[in-house]
């Protein structure tokens, strides 16, 4: 697995596994599911991973920090998130958490973006991780408390950084033009952007991605299936695309796309991760896996070989957005 370095040198590789899963995401994830996603990602090169406090209210960072506990330390990259307060919700403990994972609601989400909210956050995620070190802390989310996220927030993680605590700091969201403003406001590492440069949307392509590349931004590809659309060699119309229906005017593009996918010997899932590490700003494309088929099959993903002819024909036929790679 090759990597690539952040402008202070921090290397990632360029398949990174997000964890979400591993947080029970819709549905239970055995303790042998777990075992052998993270198993087969660290047999298959892969070295960066990625979690949250808001994943499995805890659960992921439990389940990654007690897995890597027993890897050497210096041979993987982690990043968490801070924003989302883990706080004990004893009333509500008899109940199914209500934002998407099959975990007992006996802790709630409250956002804090405050400096003492961050520290607090940075410290009970070294606590359930177990770990001596976090690699990379990004706000997460911070949609909604920018304002505080890119001023207090983002200058709590920066004095983490100063102080040797952290190696990168960033912030991962769904929207690109956020994400723009924050490098303007902040002496930011990495960017996580989920959903907002794909074959199917190219909002990051506007403003976020150059100006990346102009301050030596790392960029972290996540959400490049578009919540599944793009998932399969054929899009089916009950796919989703950013967790809801698909417009038909998209899921005959997507099927456009494919089709000439096949005419060049590759799928449309193998064109959405290539699509993305063709952009010198990308460091890593990070993909969500449950169980080892899943992980082999994102693996293959993003080491094959994708011809350089297929984008001059996506490009030409106006199906994709080009880009200078």
């Amino acid at each position: 697995m090759q990597t690539r370095a952040t402008s202070r040198g921090l290397e990632l590789t360029e398949l990174g596994l997000g964890t979400a899963q591993l947080g029970n995401l819709y549905r239970e994830t055995s303790p042998d599911e777990t075992e052998a996603t993270l198993a087969s990602a660290w047999e298959g090169g892969i070295r960066y991973l990625d979690t949250a406090p808001h994943y499995g209210l805890g659960l992921s960072e439990r389940r990654v920090g007690a897995w890597l506990r027993e890897r050497p330390r210096d041979e993987f990259v982690l990043s968490t998130k801070v924003g989302r307060l883990l706080v004990p919700s004893p009333e509500t403990a008899d109940q199914q958490d209500d934002e998407g994972f099959a975990v007992p609601a006996d802790r709630r989400r409250v956002f804090d973006f405050s400096r003492d909210g961050v520290l607090r956050s940075v410290e009970e995620s070294l606590e359930r991780l177990g770990l001596d070190r976090i690699d990379v802390l990004y706000l997460h989310d911070p949609d909604d408390h920018f304002e505080q996220a890119s001023t207090e927030g983002i200058g709590a993680l920066i004095e983490l950084r100063e102080q040797g605590v952290v190696r990168a700091v960033g912030a991962g969201m769904n929207a690109a033009a956020p994400l723009a403003e924050l490098i303007r406001r902040a002496d930011v590492d990495l960017l996580m952007c989920a959903g907002r440069f794909t074959l199917l949307d190219g909002a990051a392509l506007d403003e976020l991605l150059p100006l990346a590349l102009e301050r030596g931004v790392g960029i972290v590809a996540a959400g490049v299936f578009n919540s599944g659309l793009l998932g399969r060699s054929r899009p089916s119309p009950d796919a989703t695309f950013d967790y809801g229906p698909v417009p038909p005017a998209l899921l005959a593009r997507a099927t456009r796309i494919a089709e000439v996918c096949e005419a060049h010997g590759t799928s449309l899932p193998e064109a959405a991760v290539a699509y993305v590490l063709r952009h010198p700003a990308v460091v890593s494309v990070v993909l969500g896996s449950r169980g080892r088929a899943q992980v082999e099959q994102n693996l293959a993903r993003a080491t094959t070989h994708v011809p350089d002819a297929l984008w001059s024909e996506l490009s030409a036929a106006g199906l994709i957005q080009e880009f200078s790679s």
